[in-house]
């Protein structure tokens, strides 16, 4: 398969599985809108995958409207994983469930906002854009040998090279896990989530054995993202209850302890050094 026929085939995936989401996630569906997010996740790895052969005039606009399109998602979700941390929290700490109605009402407003943007013709007139554009945009028809050879080549061979220098590229960042703050550890979270979806692409598109062996590496960097998210949210919680906690709103509730955390970070720890040990 070329590299042109397996981003089509990739983007449009994923772009099916968000626009399939929407009416649900604006209807209120929590996990309607977690699985249009993940939906945009992967379609924004896959642009960043595919990214030396499809870069073209439109390419920086569809990023910026994509980014639009993801911080309203986020709002609405982080504030559901902060809901339920704290709903957990709360079997221990009986105190906190006055807090409930606070976090829902701005849970509710924050939906709101969602349904308004996913309602819009901006959102309508980017998923028209981004299906033209995966379809048919200017990247298609770029002139030049370059250009030409990099829509033709074998996707096996480009995802080879680039999986691997992907792989490279986070082990090394993830050397300094440790001593990592907050920000440092979700960019590395993110480096993660890519190369672990990235691999995820080729389960139908390639049925070569000589991916068989990514299955291993697939399972490490999923342990690794889940301890790497469980942080994240965690520190998301931390700040979202902080910004509650100058309007007025109670929220003193701890995310994540400091044995947790430490747990985490070693879990994610321990998943790199057994991907490290395998064969690239």
């Amino acid at each position: 398969m070329a590299c042109d026929t397996a981003f089509r085939v990739v983007a449009g995936r994923y772009l099916g599985d968000l626009t399939a989401n929407q009416e649900a996630t604006c209807a209120g569906d929590a996990t309607a809108l977690h699985q249009m997010r993940i939906a945009l996740t992967r379609l924004r790895a896959a642009i960043l995958f595919f990214s030396p052969m499809i870069d073209d005039a439109k390419l920086t606009q569809l990023r910026s409207e994509l980014k639009w399109l993801n911080a309203h998602l986020g709002v609405v979700r982080d504030l559901d994983v902060a809901i339920e941390r704290l709903k957990a929290v709360s079997k221990k700490q009986a105190q906190t469930i006055s807090n409930y109605q606070s976090w829902n009402e701005r849970r509710a407003d924050s939906h709101r906002h969602l349904a308004q943007a996913l309602r819009s013709a901006r959102y309508r007139h980017l998923i028209e854009s981004i299906s033209g554009w995966v379809e048919n945009g200017p990247w298609s028809i770029k002139r030049g040998r370059q250009a030409a050879q990099e829509r033709a080549s074998p996707i096996a061979a480009y995802s080879t090279d680039k999986l691997t220098r992907w792989r490279e590229k986070l082990l090394t960042k993830s050397r300094k896990l440790g001593r990592m703050g907050t920000k440092k550890r979700h960019r590395l979270r993110l480096l993660n989530k890519k190369l672990c979806y990235s691999i995820e692409f080729f389960d139908d598109l390639l049925p070569d054995r000589r991916f068989l062996g990514q299955q291993v590496a697939l399972k490490h960097l999923r342990n690794a993202q889940r301890a790497l998210g469980q942080l994240n949210d965690g520190a998301k919680g931390e700040a979202l209850a902080a910004t509650l906690h100058r309007d007025g709103i109670p929220a003193a509730t701890p995310f994540l302890s400091p044995k947790r955390k430490s747990r985490l970070i070693q879990k994610a720890a321990g998943a790199y050094r057994k991907l490290a040990a395998l064969k690239p």
